[in-house]
């Protein structure tokens, strides 16, 4: 399990990227990933907690896919 940051999330197509320094490069997301019900997308600036995997092949050309997503907090929130 990794903590990362959504650098990029294109919500018509349902997929983006996560950094985090366990996955050089940047780590495909899926929609499909994300915990929850219902509609699930992600904005940049979030902190997520992921699973990821190196399927051996890029994925959208990231060598790195998550396979769960879930929020902790967004970047620019007060509390």
């Amino acid at each position: 399990m990794a903590i990362g940051q959504v650098a990029a999330w294109d919500v018509e197509e349902g997929w983006g990227v996560i950094s985090s320094s366990e996955t050089p490069g940047g780590c495909f997301g899926h929609y499909s990933h994300i915990e929850g019900t219902g509609f699930r997308s992600l904005e940049a600036g979030e902190t997520v907690e992921f699973d990821w995997e190196k399927p051996g092949y890029k994925q959208d050309g990231y060598d790195f896919r998550a396979t769960r997503i879930r929020r902790l907090r967004r970047t620019d929130q007060h509390t």
